[in-house]
C-alpha cells in the first residue's frame, strides 16, 4: 500500500501536504460532487485522515504492466 501520508495523522484543509492531491478549490469541487478521498467535518473545518488519503491513492494506482 502506498503511504505518502502519515496514517496516524489528521490533515486539516490548508495543510501543505494536501497540495499533492490538488488545490483547495479542487478538493472543494470533489467534496461537492462526492468524489475523491473521504473527509470529516469538524465544526466548519474539513479534515482528511491519513489512512483514508493513503487508501484513496492506492485505489487510484494504475499498473501499465497488468493486462
Amino acid at each position: 500500500m502506498l503511504e505518502l501520508f502519515q496514517n496516524d495523522r489528521t490533515y486539516i484543509l490548508g495543510d501543505p501536504e494536501l497540495d499533492v492531491l490538488g488545490s483547495r478549490e479542487k478538493l472543494a469541487q470533489w467534496r461537492h460532487r462526492m468524489v475523491g478521498p473521504p473527509w470529516v467535518k469538524i465544526g466548519r473545518k474539513v479534515a482528511y485522515l491519513g489512512t483514508d488519503l493513503n487508501a484513496y491513492l492506492t485505489a487510484q494506482r494504475t499498473d501499465p504492466n497488468a493486462r
